[in-house]
Protein backbone atom coordinates (compact mmCIF):
# COMPACT_ATOMS: atom_id res chain seq x y z
CA UNK A 1 0.00 0.00 0.00
CA UNK A 2 1.61 3.58 -1.02
CA UNK A 3 2.19 6.05 2.15
CA UNK A 4 -0.67 8.35 0.02
CA UNK A 5 -3.48 5.17 0.71
CA UNK A 6 -2.88 5.27 4.28
CA UNK A 7 -2.67 8.78 4.54
CA UNK A 8 -6.38 8.15 3.16
CA UNK A 9 -7.10 5.85 5.17
CA UNK A 10 -6.04 7.31 8.54
CA UNK A 11 -8.56 10.78 7.42
CA UNK A 12 -11.69 8.82 6.60
CA UNK A 13 -13.49 7.78 10.31
CA UNK A 14 -16.31 5.02 10.75
CA UNK A 15 -19.71 6.70 11.09
CA UNK A 16 -20.19 4.53 14.35
CA UNK A 17 -16.72 5.82 15.73
CA UNK A 18 -17.78 9.52 15.36
CA UNK A 19 -21.53 8.87 16.70
CA UNK A 20 -19.65 8.12 20.20
CA UNK A 21 -17.08 11.13 20.35
CA UNK A 22 -20.48 13.22 18.20
CA UNK A 23 -22.36 12.24 21.83
CA UNK A 24 -19.22 12.89 24.08
CA UNK A 25 -19.39 16.52 22.56
CA UNK A 26 -22.48 17.52 23.68
CA UNK A 27 -23.14 15.55 27.35
CA UNK A 28 -22.62 18.84 29.15
CA UNK A 29 -25.96 20.08 27.12
CA UNK A 30 -28.11 17.21 26.46
CA UNK A 31 -29.09 14.26 27.86
CA UNK A 32 -27.70 10.73 25.50
CA UNK A 33 -30.85 9.90 23.95
CA UNK A 34 -31.31 13.46 22.42
CA UNK A 35 -27.60 13.94 21.36
CA UNK A 36 -28.02 10.66 19.63
CA UNK A 37 -31.46 11.54 18.02
CA UNK A 38 -29.38 14.88 16.79
CA UNK A 39 -26.80 12.27 15.78
CA UNK A 40 -29.93 10.40 13.12
CA UNK A 41 -31.14 13.62 11.88
CA UNK A 42 -28.01 14.63 10.72
CA UNK A 43 -27.01 11.31 9.19
CA UNK A 44 -30.46 10.93 7.24
CA UNK A 45 -30.22 15.00 6.12
CA UNK A 46 -26.61 14.50 4.99
CA UNK A 47 -26.17 10.70 4.16
CA UNK A 48 -29.77 9.41 3.64
CA UNK A 49 -28.84 7.12 6.11
CA UNK A 50 -31.45 5.75 8.74
CA UNK A 51 -30.60 4.40 11.87
CA UNK A 52 -31.18 0.62 10.44
CA UNK A 53 -29.22 1.66 7.52
CA UNK A 54 -26.01 2.39 9.78
CA UNK A 55 -27.15 -0.42 11.40
CA UNK A 56 -26.84 -2.73 8.55
CA UNK A 57 -23.42 -0.98 7.15
CA UNK A 58 -21.40 -0.87 10.26
CA UNK A 59 -18.10 0.01 8.14
CA UNK A 60 -19.68 3.18 6.47
CA UNK A 61 -16.98 5.80 6.99
CA UNK A 62 -16.99 9.85 6.64
CA UNK A 63 -14.38 11.49 4.46
CA UNK A 64 -11.82 13.94 5.58
CA UNK A 65 -14.34 17.08 4.23
CA UNK A 66 -17.71 15.16 5.57
CA UNK A 67 -16.02 15.09 9.17
CA UNK A 68 -15.19 18.71 8.90
CA UNK A 69 -18.88 19.25 8.23
CA UNK A 70 -19.87 17.32 11.13
CA UNK A 71 -17.42 19.29 13.29
CA UNK A 72 -18.93 22.43 12.62
CA UNK A 73 -22.60 21.14 13.40
CA UNK A 74 -21.07 20.05 16.84
CA UNK A 75 -19.86 23.40 17.64
CA UNK A 76 -23.18 24.87 16.39
CA UNK A 77 -24.85 22.41 18.78
CA UNK A 78 -22.69 23.60 21.21
CA UNK A 79 -24.04 26.97 21.27
CA UNK A 80 -27.24 25.40 21.49
CA UNK A 81 -28.62 26.69 18.11
CA UNK A 82 -31.28 24.19 17.08
CA UNK A 83 -30.42 21.50 15.03
CA UNK A 84 -33.48 22.12 12.56
CA UNK A 85 -31.86 25.71 12.38
CA UNK A 86 -28.85 24.45 11.40
CA UNK A 87 -29.97 21.72 8.91
CA UNK A 88 -32.60 24.21 7.49
CA UNK A 89 -35.17 21.65 7.55
CA UNK A 90 -37.78 19.75 9.91
CA UNK A 91 -40.34 17.39 9.72
CA UNK A 92 -44.09 17.79 10.20
CA UNK A 93 -46.89 15.95 10.14
CA UNK A 94 -45.01 13.51 7.79
CA UNK A 95 -44.30 16.48 5.69
CA UNK A 96 -40.55 17.98 5.44
CA UNK A 97 -40.50 22.24 5.75
CA UNK A 98 -37.68 24.27 5.43
CA UNK A 99 -37.46 26.26 8.74
CA UNK A 100 -35.20 29.22 9.91
CA UNK A 101 -34.55 32.02 12.50
CA UNK A 102 -37.91 33.61 10.80
CA UNK A 103 -39.91 31.11 11.61
CA UNK A 104 -40.55 29.06 14.67
CA UNK A 105 -39.80 25.23 14.94
CA UNK A 106 -42.99 23.64 14.28
CA UNK A 107 -43.81 21.35 17.49
CA UNK A 108 -45.42 17.68 17.91
CA UNK A 109 -48.18 19.47 20.15
CA UNK A 110 -49.48 21.40 17.37
CA UNK A 111 -49.19 18.18 15.00
CA UNK A 112 -52.25 17.57 17.50
CA UNK A 113 -54.13 20.47 16.82
CA UNK A 114 -53.81 19.84 12.84
CA UNK A 115 -54.92 15.59 13.58
CA UNK A 116 -58.26 16.90 15.36
CA UNK A 117 -59.17 19.43 12.45
CA UNK A 118 -58.72 16.84 9.64
CA UNK A 119 -60.57 14.09 11.73
CA UNK A 120 -63.46 16.40 12.87
CA UNK A 121 -63.65 17.49 8.86
CA UNK A 122 -63.96 13.72 7.97
CA UNK A 123 -66.98 13.53 9.90
CA UNK A 124 -69.06 16.46 8.45
CA UNK A 125 -70.97 15.98 5.32
CA UNK A 126 -71.09 19.16 2.99
CA UNK A 127 -72.31 20.34 -0.38
CA UNK A 128 -69.06 22.54 -1.16
CA UNK A 129 -65.42 23.04 -0.97
CA UNK A 130 -64.10 24.26 2.70
CA UNK A 131 -62.61 27.11 3.22
CA UNK A 132 -59.70 27.04 5.86
CA UNK A 133 -57.81 30.29 7.12
CA UNK A 134 -54.71 29.94 9.17
CA UNK A 135 -53.67 33.08 11.25
CA UNK A 136 -49.91 33.17 12.24
CA UNK A 137 -48.81 31.05 9.92
CA UNK A 138 -44.82 31.02 10.27
CA UNK A 139 -43.47 28.33 8.12
CA UNK A 140 -47.01 27.03 7.04
CA UNK A 141 -46.94 23.90 8.73
CA UNK A 142 -50.66 24.05 10.02
CA UNK A 143 -52.14 25.01 6.89
CA UNK A 144 -49.69 23.35 4.12
CA UNK A 145 -50.77 20.12 6.37
CA UNK A 146 -54.08 20.90 6.11
CA UNK A 147 -54.13 21.82 2.64
CA UNK A 148 -52.52 18.50 1.84
CA UNK A 149 -55.06 16.42 3.66
CA UNK A 150 -57.99 18.37 3.07
CA UNK A 151 -57.41 18.14 -0.93
CA UNK A 152 -60.79 19.83 -1.40
CA UNK A 153 -59.93 22.69 0.91
CA UNK A 154 -59.28 26.20 -0.54
CA UNK A 155 -56.78 26.91 2.40
CA UNK A 156 -55.39 30.43 3.11
CA UNK A 157 -52.88 31.45 5.33
CA UNK A 158 -51.83 35.01 7.00
CA UNK A 159 -48.78 36.29 8.74
CA UNK A 160 -47.76 39.67 9.97
CA UNK A 161 -43.93 38.77 8.54
CA UNK A 162 -42.53 38.85 5.17
CA UNK A 163 -39.55 36.77 6.23
CA UNK A 164 -41.96 34.44 7.25
CA UNK A 165 -44.15 34.29 4.41
CA UNK A 166 -41.21 33.85 2.23
CA UNK A 167 -40.51 30.58 4.00
CA UNK A 168 -44.26 29.24 4.22
CA UNK A 169 -44.36 30.26 0.08
CA UNK A 170 -41.12 27.99 -0.25
CA UNK A 171 -42.75 24.86 1.83
CA UNK A 172 -46.18 25.48 0.08
CA UNK A 173 -44.20 25.04 -3.27
CA UNK A 174 -41.76 21.96 -1.90
CA UNK A 175 -45.23 20.26 -0.69
CA UNK A 176 -46.90 20.89 -3.98
CA UNK A 177 -50.05 22.51 -2.54
CA UNK A 178 -51.79 25.42 -2.92
CA UNK A 179 -52.05 28.02 -0.44
CA UNK A 180 -52.92 32.45 -0.27
CA UNK A 181 -50.65 33.78 1.51
CA UNK A 182 -51.24 37.20 2.66
CA UNK A 183 -49.54 39.41 4.42
CA UNK A 184 -51.21 41.38 7.36
CA UNK A 185 -51.53 42.64 11.02
CA UNK A 186 -54.30 40.39 12.54
CA UNK A 187 -54.62 43.39 15.84
CA UNK A 188 -54.85 46.05 12.99
CA UNK A 189 -57.46 44.09 10.68
CA UNK A 190 -61.08 44.49 11.34
CA UNK A 191 -62.90 42.22 8.36
CA UNK A 192 -61.35 39.50 6.98
CA UNK A 193 -63.21 39.71 3.88
CA UNK A 194 -63.89 36.44 3.14
CA UNK A 195 -65.98 33.93 5.06
CA UNK A 196 -64.35 30.94 6.15
CA UNK A 197 -65.60 27.19 7.10
CA UNK A 198 -62.82 26.79 9.85
CA UNK A 199 -60.55 29.11 11.33
CA UNK A 200 -56.99 28.03 13.26
CA UNK A 201 -54.74 29.79 14.96
CA UNK A 202 -50.93 29.19 16.60
CA UNK A 203 -50.80 32.61 17.83
CA UNK A 204 -48.13 34.23 20.17
CA UNK A 205 -49.18 33.31 23.74
CA UNK A 206 -45.79 32.75 26.24
CA UNK A 207 -46.02 35.32 28.92
CA UNK A 208 -42.34 36.83 29.77
CA UNK A 209 -43.52 35.49 33.30
CA UNK A 210 -42.74 31.96 31.57
CA UNK A 211 -39.63 32.59 30.04
CA UNK A 212 -37.72 30.92 32.67
CA UNK A 213 -40.09 27.55 31.56
CA UNK A 214 -38.40 28.04 27.71
CA UNK A 215 -35.10 25.91 26.87
CA UNK A 216 -31.81 28.47 25.93
CA UNK A 217 -32.30 27.12 22.83
CA UNK A 218 -35.30 28.48 21.71
CA UNK A 219 -35.19 31.54 23.95
CA UNK A 220 -32.00 32.59 22.16
CA UNK A 221 -33.28 31.68 18.64
CA UNK A 222 -36.15 31.41 18.01
CA UNK A 223 -38.17 34.48 17.01
CA UNK A 224 -39.92 36.31 19.95
CA UNK A 225 -42.32 37.84 17.78
CA UNK A 226 -43.91 34.42 17.25
CA UNK A 227 -43.23 33.68 20.96
CA UNK A 228 -44.31 36.31 23.41
CA UNK A 229 -47.60 38.24 24.91
CA UNK A 230 -47.17 40.92 27.54
CA UNK A 231 -48.38 39.67 30.98
CA UNK A 232 -51.08 42.15 30.96
CA UNK A 233 -53.13 41.29 28.09
CA UNK A 234 -52.13 37.54 27.27
CA UNK A 235 -55.01 36.78 25.43
CA UNK A 236 -54.85 39.54 23.04
CA UNK A 237 -54.40 37.81 19.82
CA UNK A 238 -57.25 35.20 20.77
CA UNK A 239 -59.72 37.94 21.70
CA UNK A 240 -58.90 39.42 18.19
CA UNK A 241 -58.95 36.44 16.43
CA UNK A 242 -62.28 35.13 18.25
CA UNK A 243 -63.93 38.43 17.33
CA UNK A 244 -62.88 38.89 13.54
CA UNK A 245 -64.34 34.92 13.67
CA UNK A 246 -67.78 36.01 14.90
CA UNK A 247 -68.08 38.30 11.46
CA UNK A 248 -66.22 36.00 8.96
CA UNK A 249 -66.90 31.89 10.34
CA UNK A 250 -70.16 30.40 7.92
CA UNK A 251 -72.49 29.19 10.09
CA UNK A 252 -71.71 26.28 12.59
CA UNK A 253 -67.90 27.16 11.48
CA UNK A 254 -65.28 26.17 13.50
CA UNK A 255 -62.51 27.82 15.59
CA UNK A 256 -59.52 26.01 16.62
CA UNK A 257 -56.65 27.16 18.98
CA UNK A 258 -53.39 26.50 19.77
CA UNK A 259 -53.02 27.54 23.27
CA UNK A 260 -50.90 28.73 26.24
CA UNK A 261 -51.17 25.70 29.01
CA UNK A 262 -51.90 27.84 31.89
CA UNK A 263 -55.17 30.02 30.15
CA UNK A 264 -57.62 27.07 29.32
CA UNK A 265 -60.73 27.82 31.50
CA UNK A 266 -60.09 31.56 30.45
CA UNK A 267 -60.00 30.41 26.81
CA UNK A 268 -63.21 28.93 27.66
CA UNK A 269 -64.56 31.89 29.12
CA UNK A 270 -63.29 33.95 26.49
CA UNK A 271 -65.23 31.91 23.86
CA UNK A 272 -68.32 31.23 25.66
CA UNK A 273 -68.10 35.24 26.51
CA UNK A 274 -68.05 36.18 22.27
CA UNK A 275 -70.88 33.79 21.68
CA UNK A 276 -69.43 30.48 20.47
CA UNK A 277 -70.83 26.89 21.86
CA UNK A 278 -69.86 23.32 21.38
CA UNK A 279 -66.44 24.59 23.51
CA UNK A 280 -63.60 21.83 23.78
CA UNK A 281 -60.51 22.08 25.67
CA UNK A 282 -57.88 19.24 24.89
CA UNK A 283 -55.34 18.02 26.47
CA UNK A 284 -51.63 17.58 24.21
CA UNK A 285 -49.31 14.50 24.41
CA UNK A 286 -47.56 15.87 27.60
CA UNK A 287 -51.21 16.09 29.69
CA UNK A 288 -51.13 20.06 29.40
CA UNK A 289 -54.54 22.26 28.74
CA UNK A 290 -53.17 22.76 25.03
CA UNK A 291 -55.73 23.42 22.04
CA UNK A 292 -59.74 24.65 22.01
CA UNK A 293 -62.23 24.14 19.45
CA UNK A 294 -65.69 26.16 19.61
CA UNK A 295 -68.73 26.54 16.98
CA UNK A 296 -69.93 29.64 16.02
CA UNK A 297 -73.96 28.81 14.88
CA UNK A 298 -76.54 30.44 13.34
CA UNK A 299 -74.44 33.01 11.93
CA UNK A 300 -75.61 35.00 9.24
Amino acid sequence: MSGLDAEKIIKKMKAKAYKIQFIEGLQNLYDVMEAESFFHLILEEKHQMKRIDLALNPDFAFSEEEIQEWNSILEQLKKEIPVQYILGTTEFFGLKFKVNENVLIPRPETEELVEWIIHEDLKIKRLKDVKILDIGTGSGCIAISLAKNIPEAKVYAIDVSPEALKIAKENAEMNQVEVVFLEKNILETNDLEMQFDIIVSNPPYVRNLEKEEIKKNVLDNEPHLALFVEEDDALIFYRKIAELATKNLHSNGRLYFEINQYLGEEMIELLHNKGFQDIELRKDIYDNDRMTKAVLKNNH
